[in-house]
Order: C-alpha cells, then structure tokens, then sequence
C-alpha cells in the first residue's frame, strides 16, 4: 500500500490554487521520483493506480491538477478553462513549480516527468522551457503536426473567442479538435469510445464527476499554441540533447493518427540530436493505455524502461 498525501499549492498565475497529490512507499528507501502531467478533461488522482504500482518499486510519485481541472478548476466551473492570459505558459510553470518542491524534498536522487495526452505537450513544452532539469521523460498518448496546420485551428479558436468568449464552449472549436477521433471506431456507444477499448475504463470515464467537462475555446486556443510551440524545429533542438526519452502509445490512438503522428515526433527528435530516444507502439491499443485491460503489460514496461534510466 502507497501512503497518499494531498495538498496545495500557488500557481503562477498570481491567483489560483493548484491541486496537487504525492504518492509514498509505506517503507524503504525512495530511489527516484515520477512526476505526471495528466490530459485534457481529466486529473491527476486518475493515475493513482500507476502511481502505487511504482511506489511498490521504492518511487515517489507526484501530479498536480492542471488550472480549470480536477480540484484546482474554480467552483461550479460551465467550462475548462486555462485563464485569460498565457494559460499554457502558467501550466507549464506550474509543472516546473511541482518539480522544484518535490526536488527539495527529494534532491539525490533520478528525476522522471511523464506526460499523457495533453500532458504530453506540455511535457514537450516543459523539456524546451526547462531543458536539463529532468532526468529523463516518459512521453505517451502523443502527437506531431505541421506548425502551418496548427495556426490554421488557431485561427479559427481565436475568432470563435472574439464572437462569444474565450471562457465559453464551442461545438464547431471541439469538432475541430477531436470530432474525427471516434470515427474509426464506429459503431461506437459513448463518443469518447477511442479513449479505450476496454468498456469498463470507458464506462468510469464518463461516471467520474471530474472527467469529460466541455473545454472552453480559450483551453483550445492555448493549446493549438503549446502544439505550434513545440512543433517548431528551432524550438525541438533548444532540449537538452542528453535527456532520454521514451514515446509510448497505442497504434489505434487517434491522437497520434495511429501512430503516425507519435512517428513524426520520434523522428524530429531524433533530428534534433536527442542521444537517448525510443518508440514503443502497442498494437490494438487505443489512448489510454495505461488503463486499458493489458495494463500490466504496459506498467511493466515502463518500469524497465525507467529502471534501465536510474
């Protein structure tokens, strides 16, 4: 059993309060910490089962609750929504925020940063804002696309903002981001059935309270900037070429187009000189794979990879 400790702390953005969780072993000697950046509409308690898989391997474990998530989301919240100015930024600082309290806490030993989904870009964006302050970093449920085609949804999500508010939510905004998702599953039940193949881990998704909120057009916005952001190759080679990396994904996520799109950035990576850089793609799996019915498979993985980094 992990010991589980929750707590607050300030955000960048000079007014909010950020939802955070650490995750302990019971006893024994912590021999490297995970710190995780969860997705679009969802938090960071979601990966508890993961984080006390680790803990039973001597790691600590923290992820905080992106602004407009989970507990850090303001009360009675209609919308996800990052704040009305540099909302990515404030994320990501918050990330690196996360990283410099737990590193005091744990100062010798490996330091690992693992995103999923929208953690994922923010994780890329963390590694070219704060390059070298990681060890190594666990990218999963990614995607690359052209910065051009980015701008393109961008300026569709800043007109959308002007006409009826950046707070507010936008079916044609959403329709752009992730209508085209569900289609190769279809007949589908719910319309997030491309999270996972596994009925149950869908079915939980959708009943948990803090899951699946419509995302505001400035969310969107924001986020179409962090994905231009890091898809721009200058801004690729500005890592620390010396911190391995692992992308991992299913080859049915849509996201990552099937694993083209987690084959692209792979590559830029690789073009960017990255020395330590790796692609695992898990046939028939979907999003999420860490709940998905293999799991263990995947846990098991991700723990020899870390393993062979510590």
């Amino acid at each position: 059993m992990a010991i589980c400790r929750e707590f607050y702390f300030p955000s960048s953005d000079g007014s909010s309060r950020i939802h955070a969780a650490e995750w302990m072993p019971e006893s024994g000697e912590i021999i490297g910490v995970l710190q995780i950046a969860h997705g679009v509409a969802e938090y960071g308690m979601r990966y508890a089962p993961f984080a006390e898989f680790m803990t039973e391997h001597g790691f600590a474990v923290v992820a905080n609750d992106h602004l407009g998530h989970g507990l850090s989301a303001e009360k009675d919240a209609d919308t996800l929504y990052f704040g009305p100015c540099d909302g990515w930024k404030h994320v990501v600082d918050d990330m690196y925020a996360l990283r410099c309290r737990t590193k005091e806490k744990y100062p010798d030993v490996p330091y690992f940063l693992m995103g999923h989904s929208m953690g994922s870009f923010l994780t890329r964006t963390y590694l070219i804002r704060y390059p070298g302050t990681v060890d190594a970093a666990i990218i999963m449920g990614t995607g690359h696309q052209s910065p051009l085609l980015v701008s393109g949804g961008r300026a569709v999500a800043k007109a959308a903002g002007k006409r009826h508010g950046f707070k507010a939510h936008s079916p044609r905004v959403e329709a752009l981001a992730f209508g085209a998702y569900n289609k190769a599953f279809a007949p589908n039940r719910p319309e997030v059935d491309w999270l996972s193949a596994s009925d149950n881990n869908v079915d939980a998704y959708i009943a948990d309270p803090l899951c699946g909120q419509k995302a505001s057009i400035g969310l969107f916005y924001e986020m179409l900037g962090g994905i231009r952001f890091i898809s721009t190759p200058k801004n690729i080679a500005s890592m620390n070429r010396n911190t391995p990396i692992l992308f991992i994904s299913g080859d049915k996520d849509p996201v990552g187009e099937m694993g083209k799109g987690v084959k692209r950035a792979y590559e830029a990576f690789r073009r960017a000189g990255v020395r330590d850089v790796e692609l695992k793609l898990y046939k028939g799996l979907r999003h999420e794979i860490l709940n998905e019915d293999c799991r263990a498979v995947v846990y098991n993985d991700l723990w020899s990879w870390i393993e062979k980094h510590l």
